[in-house]
């Protein structure tokens, strides 16, 4: 046997296939042993398995989006207080952990926004159509002047 684990394919086919894929050939009366391993992986496919490509997504805070648009948020605002500012591994830019009443239910929800230059924890943010233009405020495009 030799060293890569392929018998002699003319006398056996016994333990070759166990190692190496092999296909055979015969053109010509001639009998051609094609290897199944041609060529090396190239980067790109090795990236689709994983290991050190891999993204590292343990520990994440959470996803960083707005509050579903409802009606509160159409026709007037809501407030919610910034909890903390938490780092976010994998992030540049750190999140704000905002909490609202919410304005159906009897509880509270958590959101995290992209924390802006200037926010600090204890903090209300007003969120909606008629909050007022101030540092962490979320507003429609349409409400924002124009120079700002």
């Amino acid at each position: 046997q030799a060293e890569d684990g392929i018998r002699d394919p003319l006398w056996s086919r016994g333990l070759g296939d166990v190692y190496k894929r092999q296909y055979q050939r015969r053109v010509h009366g001639i009998l051609f042993v094609i290897s199944g391993q041609m060529g090396k992986v190239i980067k790109g496919q090795r990236k689709g398995k994983g290991s050190i490509f891999k993204a590292y997504t343990i520990g994440r805070a959470g996803a960083a989006k707005f509050r579903n648009l409802d009606f509160a948020e159409r026709e007037g605002y809501l407030r919610g207080v910034v909890k903390e500012l938490v780092h976010d591994p994998g992030r540049g830019a750190p999140l704000a952990k905002v909490i609202f009443r919410d304005p159906y239910h009897y509880k509270h929800r958590t959101e995290f926004f992209v924390a802006a230059e200037g926010m600090y924890s204890g903090q209300y943010v007003f969120v909606g159509k008629k909050a007022a233009l101030a540092i962490g405020n979320v507003l429609p495009l349409a409400e924002i002047p124009d120079g700002t």
